[in-house]
């Protein structure tokens, strides 16, 4: 059985996360990046070549070599 995207850990990519060179692997969404990078989706903000996407478009939105992926982290408290 052959499979129509590559297997997320066949290669890697070159893309920019915060702002610094990252090497991720290829085939992922934005939402599967987030997860493979420790993140919890539901706790961050995600800006994807320059625009802030909602979040239900990170299933659908392809991470491909040279993107930008800006994660800003939403950090509860007070006092």
């Amino acid at each position: 059985m052959s499979e129509t995207r590559p297997a997320a850990d066949s290669a890697t990519i070159g893309i920019q996360l915060n702002g610094e060179p990252a090497r991720v692997p290829q085939g992922l969404t934005l939402q599967q990046l987030l997860e493979h990078l420790g993140y919890r989706p539901q706790l961050v903000v995600a800006e994807f070549n320059g625009e802030i996407l909602p979040r239900q478009r990170w299933p659908e939105q392809w991470v491909r070599e040279a993107d930008s992926v800006e994660v800003v982290t939403i950090v509860g408290g007070g006092s």
